[in-house]
């Protein structure tokens, strides 16, 4: 089954290119394109997106309130953040709002397609920008490292992966495990950190400094 996807994006010309790229990949549906979020529950309630593409700066509301709103929601709606603006602040706003994957609008039809099919799949996509203007936002995190979960070394080696923004598949090639397998570690992950998500994981691993 194609994966569901919505765009919210009020530049006209480029709502509409997104639209003929979403149309024209056999493994996605479009449901809806919107120039603003001021109904996105609605929207979300009628159409019943599994992907938001999903811009910051919109009229009415942002893209950011609108992801929280979304997420408050319907929690397992997958939200793509789709901006250009490279500011630490909006990208850690949007990864506690509930953002799930960051791409900017510099990237390519291909990058934006493999990113709405990892974001689906379980990934993180974010651009490599972006990634490290998160880790620059924490680069003298709160808290130790002192491991105070509890993780087991394995354990600890998924966590790098979900902050990486990898894949399950990339997770368990990474650690040559099984994809069943990463799916328990993430379970346990989330059981220790009391977390019920990926940017949940990937916030708490930042402001507690849980990686070296």
């Amino acid at each position: 089954m194609p994966i569901k996807v919505a765009i919210y994006e009020d530049n006209n010309s480029l709502r509409e290119t997104l639209t003929y790229l979403v149309k024209g990949t056999e493994s996605l549906e479009l449901t809806a394109a919107y120039p603003d979020g001021s109904m996105v529950i609605e929207n979300c309630r009628e159409n019943k997106p599994e992907v938001i593409l999903m811009d910051i700066d919109m009229p009415g509301i942002s893209g950011i309130e609108a992801t929280s709103k979304v997420k408050a929601e319907f929690p397992e709606i997958n939200i793509l953040i789709f901006t250009i603006f490279e500011d630490k602040k909006k990208v850690f706003d949007a990864l506690c709002a509930g953002a799930t994957g960051y791409l900017l609008k510099k990237s390519t039809a291909v990058q934006i397609i493999e990113g709405i099919i990892e974001l689906h799949k379980g990934g993180s996509p974010m651009t490599g920008e972006i990634a490290r203007m998160v880790f620059s936002f924490f680069s003298s995190p709160p808290g130790s490292k002192d491991n105070k979960y509890a993780l087991s070394a394995r354990e600890m080696d998924v966590l790098k992966c979900v902050v990486n923004g990898d894949s399950y598949k990339m997770i368990a090639d990474a650690c040559f495990i099984s994809i069943g397998t990463v799916r328990t570690h993430i379970n346990s992950i989330y059981h220790k950190l009391h977390v019920n998500s990926k940017s949940e994981v990937v916030i708490k691993a930042f402001k507690e400094g849980l990686l070296p």
